[in-house]
């Protein structure tokens, strides 16, 4: 991690959620500074992993990038400070295990709505989805901007350099 990252990540949290078929987590992501990185792994199952831009200023702003996650190509996923995080569980009993670099802190965690369309996320369409209260009703990408939610692209920049980050 140090080699690509060029810091350490500092471990103050590790997760274990189990899923069913369907359930869709996120798009979650936490104020910056000190924002939460998370490096994430799929131990039993599979899930489709999604990260999205959420820096306001950033030139890929909005835009996400998804990558399949499962028991047999054991591939993981790094997700920054600032960078907003979704994953959709594609089997039942899907196990995935994460590594956080700050501790889970309700004051300072938000959702942006993982269907808005102004998004895009492609999710597969023959999986039907299943989302908590919480996620349901988390703002369009749109309203979390207007109501100033939003990670400041500088600002995380800002944080990388103070962490000694090569990957900016």
């Amino acid at each position: 991690m140090r080699e690509r990252l060029g810091h350490d990540m500092k471990l103050e949290q590790a997760n274990c959620s189990v899923s069913a078929r369907g359930v869709l987590r996120g798009v979650h992501f936490a104020d910056v500074p000190p924002g939460q990185a998370k490096y994430l792994s799929c131990v039993r199952g599979a899930l489709l992993d999604v990260a999205v831009d959420l820096r306001v200023g950033s030139p890929t702003f909005g835009q996400w990038d998804a990558v399949r996650l499962d028991e047999d190509n054991r591939r993981c996923m790094y997700l920054a400070e600032g960078l907003g995080h979704a994953f959709l569980s594609l089997e039942d009993g899907t196990t995935a295990m994460y590594l956080c670099s700050e501790p889970y802190t309700p004051a300072r965690e938000h959702g942006v709505h993982p269907l808005d369309p102004d998004l895009g996320i492609e999710w597969p369409s023959d999986v039907e989805i299943v989302m908590s209260d919480r996620d349901a009703a988390a703002p369009s990408l749109k309203e979390a901007l207007d109501a100033g939610l939003l990670p400041d692209y500088r600002d995380c920049l800002a944080y990388y350099a103070k962490l000694g980050a090569t990957f900016v």
